[in-house]
């Protein structure tokens, strides 16, 4: 008979669906494919569990590169002001090799939203500008959508802390799995075939959107008054797609939206953010910002403003929107009534935008063609990407159609027919 320390717990069989539902609905790995994984140290347990789900499914090789908080900071702490405008270029063109040999990308992610807050912020902005710089290539790669990719959450102490403050460091962790697991379904009986229903939903909304073509969006909210053209020859996609590899996988897990592309010139308005954004280790609360043109040409934060401008200012691009997303009041993460500070999770408790570059793949007939022909339909390019929450259930939403008629889209931040 085994001892005790060898019977799996409760937590260990779901720390295992969650890795087997990475590599499998995440993924949707193929036999033969090396998989690139980064991960924060706390989470070992759960990397050395999708490794062996990867070999199980047929990977050639699984490289996990492994980040940790204290090495992080003691660059802030003792590094030469030189190294802020340092990356490591030779890393990311490697991930790019990998990924146009046919690697798949997955990312395990469990950031603390406050590591960097106590650090200059002009220190940080130039770290960020050198490593998204430094990331391009690869990060076209994703956002082209040219491979299967995958985020999955793990907790750590340092994000568990800012979810749950006041608790007990162990508890905190504890608790903030089980809503890990809760918004990953992996708490059901058989996750798989819960994310084939949640994905038919999801497709379900896309075939609606798309079938209506909208020629943009009007929010209303407290704070709000945006309206957000869409790029023309726009796409809605959301849930399971196929990558440019033929490769059907899910790139969030978890996800509740529906996302597209606007286009970067015909965005006006003003917009005041429902949750905070946690961003390379800033927090960045109470955005408020108005367009013109498309472009961002007023900003305000409580907190982390400086950091924020920093980031508008990180190219012409960064000021300017490259995805729109829809996700209901109501969505099981919104739900849970927590504030998680973790953009995986919280884009998927409201709708939100992104600064920066657009999916190309949001857009028809897009493969192929160079990024300055899909600039002219409204495509964004930029170094970054980042989103923020923009949804609540004051928002209401219309679509105007090519025609000018306005439909209700959004109620109290609940979709209306779709």
């Amino acid at each position: 008979m085994p001892d005790d320390a060898a019977v799996p717990t409760m937590f260990d069989q779901k720390l295992d669906k969650l890795a087997a539902l990475a590599v499998r609905v995440g993924l949707n790995l193929q036999p033969g494919q090396e998989v690139v994984m980064t991960a924060p140290v706390e989470a070992l347990p759960l990397v050395r569990r999708i490794a062996a789900h990867a070999y199980q499914a047929g990977a050639t090789l699984v490289t996990p590169l492994i980040g940790d908080d204290e090495v992080a900071l003691a660059r802030y702490r003792h590094a030469n002001d030189d190294a802020f405008d340092t990356a490591p270029g030779w890393l990311f063109e490697g991930m790019a090799a990998a990924f146009r040999g046919g690697a798949a990308r997955l990312a395990v992610v469990g950031e603390d939203p406050t590591l960097l807050a106590g650090q200059d912020p002009a220190k940080v902005a130039r770290a960020n500008r050198a490593r998204s710089i430094a990331y391009r290539p690869a990060l076209e790669l994703i956002t082209s959508f040219a491979i299967n990719w995958n985020l999955v959450p793990a907790a750590t102490p340092g994000w568990a802390r800012e979810v749950f403050p006041g608790v007990p460091e162990s508890e905190a962790v504890a608790r903030l799995w089980d809503a890990i697991f809760m918004a990953c379904r992996v708490d059901q009986a058989d996750p798989v075939a819960g994310w084939a229903a949640h994905n038919a939903t999801l497709h379900a909304r896309t075939k609606f959107l798309n079938g209506k073509d909208y020629a943009e969006l009007r929010y209303r909210g407290p704070g709000t008054d945006l309206v957000i053209g869409l790029a023309d020859g726009h796409l809605w996609a959301g849930g399971a797609e196929p990558a440019k590899n033929g490769i059907i996988c899910n790139p969030n897990i978890p996800t509740e939206e529906v996302f597209t592309t606007p286009h970067k010139l015909r965005v006006s308005g003003t917009v005041r953010s429902t949750k905070p954004l946690a961003y390379q280790g800033t927090l960045i609360d109470d955005i408020q910002v108005r367009f013109e043109e498309g472009r961002i040409v007023e900003a305000h934060a409580s907190r982390g403003e400086d950091v924020l401008r920093r980031v508008l200012e990180t190219d012409e691009g960064a000021a300017r929107l490259g995805e729109v997303a829809l996700v209901p009041h109501s969505s099981p993460i919104s739900a849970s009534g927590l504030l998680f500070r973790n953009t995986l999770f919280d884009e998927n408790a409201a709708s939100h935008i992104a600064l920066g570059q657009a999916y190309t793949t949001c857009l028809r007939d897009s493969a192929g063609v160079p990024m300055d022909e899909l600039a002219k339909r409204g495509a964004n390019a930029s170094l970054i990407h980042i989103d923020w929450m923009i949804g609540s259930g004051e928002i209401d939403i219309d679509g105007v159609t090519k025609t000018g008629s306005v439909e209700p889209l959004m109620r109290g931040g609940e979709f209306v027919g779709a």
